[in-house]
């Protein structure tokens, strides 16, 4: 009878596999006999990181996708995010040019959920999805990507689950202790010339046992102080001239300068007395702090009074002209964050010889406080002539007028607060959002050994969690200038007033504008007037989002013969009970003349409660001793977006419509978020082949899946009762109008196919035994319409084609890699600093990353490692487009290639 029985290979990956870690062990050691000598075989560097991945992938239950500390250690990656995409069927999308949040197998990282030590986390965004470059790469020992659920998977997401792992002291097994450097810099140099133009990274971490091995201690800590640089047109939008051509309706680009700054602390805690108590305190904790220095000039263009005169027009786009009469407005701007995260955990195993026993206690919280200063100044003397030329890397200018004359340049601007009483004109503009995430989970479980047939184990348990999510909004601000500023006050047009502060010059070439007088906000608002911000969309920032949720399951894991071939895995379900609520107000604005006077609130609170049952089954068939054929099948769920789940909104009421007793004309309409929101749900189906090669590093894989969303939220109109809204004195017939907000509706599939290699080239020949590649692609398609008013959006997240490769040189303590990256295009999800979203077309890119490292290996040297790193080394841009055409750019952002010189030394 043929048998999946642990081969020499299995045990070897499965020892790799419990031992890894950021510091991972240099040696894997083989017992000799005991009459022979021990033999010392040393696995290093890449090699090792794919033996610890691989034996994952090998052992686990789950369909999975793993990488090691090799993996994210040594690569030049700028977060963990990146890592991550160069697993098959994930990716991640760039932002200020890092990768900082996932999608999972075409889907947006909304349906994706992230634990540590398999504990969920918080999350600095509006919504649940971490962002991974709070967590610092140098302090991870790998990371787990489970694509199909069991039962006793907490945070189960629809699109999956990434669970990050730090390293465990007991496992490891010896004393180690490691430091870091790098140096890090961009060619771009710095464009804003107040802004470093060069950081550094530095870690230390120390791992030691004992009592004997029954205690175990990890310390670790990582700082980051890393500059980064950006050339980012952006359009206002497209709008069509009366010839029916379009143009560019307006101009907002910048050169930007970040600043990132990150202390990360990790500590780890491990006792087991005896073998049958074992106990783990982890604590993780990190201040995130970021500085962005935005400078440009915005170009009111074809939305605005400037005159076009058009030139050359191809495929119904006026691709260059003149616009005459332009105001340009000069933009300084500072946006600053600050956001901590702290992750604690505490678990507890007690083996009482028939039962296994469980608890974990975990709490996770972040804090982000948001800042941001804009200040506008022009050249009041005379309106620009600007010539144009649009391609698809956006648009260039020539201009008259020189924005980098200081006695030119006023603080000055349009009165873009028309309707706010700013008589005297808007300069400047001041907001503080903050949010704060706040979660407590407890579980507790119990195991017992059976003999039930097929039947080897039982498991169950249960899990509670209580989430709170708020977000306030401090009062924010517009600053105009004085009376004295004026030559008429009241009069906008006539006010300004001169720099007398310390400015410099900012260099404008890539728009083909030579450069603009630049200059510190805050220094301008020193001499400015303050004037609170009066708005109903302020007062509804503000919301909080409160959730409880208990789950409880039980699994069977199975461990059978069929067919003489050893068929494992399990079987199980889930019962959620989740219980919802959010508090806030529904706002609006009061006019007076048509100046906005005040803001009328409402205060709303609302929620509801649903449960779920979640069953879910793993099979894995043993083909032979190094081929698996996998299958599993799981209902999911992934719980609403906490934005969306916000009671805030603004509403309206119109008096005109008084009377009016047709729905169709209601004065009453609003739009906000909806606390009834029940999850997205889906019923999926995976089965994957993976073949395992003999030279340990090597495998093959396919997999295919699909999944049914039974549901999807769609944002539409519903009707809404207003009776308890004031109406300003009025009696209107009606009391019934239309809220716009996110609600469910029905779903649709999404299929794919996943294809990976790892190959060594002694698999070929001899001669290149020290050469290797690691392959993936992906292919993914969906029928689901997100948008029920544009059939042809596509689904946000998804890139159908997805590409992972990478090329590797290994020999004698030298070490090479490159590594590339494809994508092709996808509806993203942009963000700014206050978190506000919107979709975009991205256009296809394709990320290449290379690293060379030398470890000295013998001598006074021995532990010492020297590397260099190219981070994104063909410059490629991050692209959006409207509506997909690629002629139509809302963003052309170039980040230059970063480069990092460094050493470790381990000993």
């Amino acid at each position: 009878m043929l048998q999946f029985k642990p081969s020499v290979l299995t045990l070897a990956l499965v020892a790799a596999g419990a031992s890894m870690s950021s510091y991972a062990a240099e040696e894997t050691k083989a017992e000799a006999s005991a009459d022979e000598s021990i033999e010392v075989i040393s696995v290093t560097g890449i090699r090792r990181s794919l033996q610890d991945s691989k034996a994952i992938k090998m052992t686990s239950s789950s369909i999975v996708e793993a990488i090691s500390a090799e993996d994210i250690g040594k690569l030049p990656d700028v977060s963990i995010a990146d890592s991550l995409a160069r697993l098959p069927g994930l990716t991640t999308q760039r932002l200020n040019g890092r990768g900082q949040v996932i999608s999972v197998r075409g889907l947006s990282p909304d349906f994706t959920n992230t634990t540590l030590n398999g504990r969920q986390q918080v999350s600095a965004s509006d919504n649940r999805s971490v962002e991974y470059d709070m967590y610092p790469s140098e302090l991870l020992s790998g990371a787990v990507v489970y694509k199909t659920p069991d039962a006793s998977l907490m945070a189960q997401g629809i699109a999956g689950t990434i669970d990050m792992q730090t390293v465990r002291p007991l496992a490891h097994g010896e004393q180690t202790f490691s430091v870091n450097a790098r140096y890090e810099w961009n060619e771009l140099e710095s464009l804003n010339p107040d802004v470093n133009d060069s950081g550094q990274r530095v870690s230390a971490s120390y791992i030691d046992q004992f009592a004997d091995n029954t205690i175990g201690l990890v310390l670790g800590v990582s700082y980051m102080d890393t500059p980064s640089q950006g050339e980012r047109f952006n359009a206002w939008g497209y709008p069509q001239n009366e010839d029916g051509n379009y143009v560019i309706g307006g101009a907002k680009p910048f050169v930007q300068s970040n600043e990132l700054k990150r202390t990360a602390i990790v500590a780890t805690l491990e006792f087991q007395p005896t073998e049958n108590l074992h106990s783990t305190f982890d604590l993780f904790y990190t201040d995130f702090n970021e500085a962005q220095t935005l400078r440009g000039i915005e170009f009111p263009l074809a939305w605005s009074g400037a005159t076009l005169t058009p030139g050359t027009v191809q495929n119904g786009m006026v691709t260059d002209g003149t616009f005459n009469g332009v105001e340009g407005i000069m933009r300084n701007d500072l946006e600053q964050r600050d956001s901590d995260t702290l992750a604690a955990g505490w678990n507890l195993e007690y083996d009482l010889g028939e039962w296994q026993l469980e608890g974990d206690l975990s709490y996770s919280k972040n804090e982000r406080t948001d800042e941001i200063y804009e200040s506008y100044s022009q050249i009041t003397s005379a309106l620009d002539n600007l010539k144009f030329k649009s391609t698809t890397k956006g648009t260039v200018f020539e201009s008259e007028l020189d924005y980098a004359d200081t006695d030119l340049v006023k603080l000055s601007g349009p009165n873009w607060a028309g309707n706010v009483g700013l008589n005297n004109g808007q300069v400047g503009y001041y907001k503080q959002p903050a949010s704060k995430d706040e979660l407590y989970q407890i579980r507790l479980s119990a195991s017992h050994d059976l003999d039930w047939g097929l039947i080897s184990r039982v498991e169950f348990g249960a899990n509670y969690d209580d989430r709170t999510k708020s977000k306030t909004t401090i009062p924010e601000y517009y600053y105009t200038l004085s009376d004295s500023d004026c030559t008429k006050p009241g009069d906008s047009s006539t006010c300004q007033k001169d720099i007398n502060f310390n400015t410099f010059t900012t260099n404008l070439g890539f728009l083909g504008i030579p450069g603009m007088v630049s200059y510190d906000p805050r220094a301008a608002f020193d001499s400015l007037v303050e004037v609170e911000a009066l708005r109903a969309d302020i007062a509804a920032k503000a919301w909080e989002v409160s959730e409880q949720v208990t789950t409880a399951y039980i699994k069977f894991d199975i461990d059978t013969d069929v067919w003489d071939m050893r068929l494992t895995g399990n079987v199980g379900t889930q019962v959620v009970y989740t219980e919802q609520s959010s508090s806030a107000v529904s706002a609006t604005d009061v006019y007076e003349n048509g100046i906005i006077v005040d803001v009328t609130t409402v205060p709303i609170e609302d929620g509801t409660d649903y449960t779920e049952i979640l069953p879910s089954l793993n099979l894995s068939l043993a083909l032979s001793d190094s081929s698996i054929l996998r299958f599993g099948a799981a209902r999911t769920l992934t719980r609403p977006r906490m934005d969306e789940l916000r009671a805030s909104s603004t509403y309206s009421f119109d008096p005109k419509y008084e009377d009016s007793t047709d729905p169709e004309f209601s004065p009453w309409s609003a739009s906000g978020g909806n606390p009834q929101l029940e999850p997205w749900i889906a019923n999926s189906v995976d089965l994957s082949f993976e073949h395992y090669f003999d030279d340990s590093v090597g495998y093959v894989s396919i997999a295919g899946f699909y999944k049914d969303l039974e549901s999807y939220v769609y944002t539409q109109p519903e009707a809404y009762d207003f009776s308890e809204f004031p109406t300003g004195g009025y009696n209107p017939a009606l009391d019934v109008g239309a809220i716009t907000k996110p609600q469910n509706g029905d779903g649709g599939s999404l299929k794919g196919l996943e294809l990976a290699a790892s190959i060594s080239g002694a698999m070929l020949t001899e001669v290149l035994e020290d050469f290797g590649a690691i392959a993936s692609a992906s292919f993914t398609t969906s029928d689901i319409q997100p948008n029920p008013d544009s059939p042809s959006e596509p689904l946000p997240g998804l890139s159908e084609d997805v590409y992972n490769l990478t090329f590797y040189y290994e020999h004698s303590g030298f070490s090479a890699r490159v590594v590339g990256r494809y994508r092709s295009e996808f509806l993203g999800e942009v963000s700014g600093f206050d978190a506000g979203r919107s979709f975009r077309y991205n256009e296809p890119e394709t990320i290449v990353d290379a690293q060379i490292s030398y470890r000295f290996q013998e001598g006074t040297l021995e532990g010492l490692t020297l590397l260099l790193q190219a981070n994104n080394l063909t410059d490629e841009p991050f692209v959006t487009t409207e509506e997909g055409d690629e002629m139509r750019v809302i963003d052309y952002q170039r980040y230059g290639t970063s480069y990092a010189f460094g050493a470790s030394y381990q000993f």
